[in-house]
């Protein structure tokens, strides 16, 4: 799809999550942190 088509369909207010690539979607500027937590129950 090209960019401009789908700048129209997005500010028409169409669902454009079937078109996006989320496992590769990051964040500009952050990086992958690695983060250890213990839950304890009770």
């Amino acid at each position: 799809m090209e960019a401009e088509e789908f700048d129209r369909r997005f500010d028409a207010g169409e669902d454009m999550s079937a078109v996006l690539d989320t496992a590769r979607a990051r964040h500009p500027g952050e990086e992958h942190r690695r983060v250890n937590a213990t839950f304890r129950h009770g």
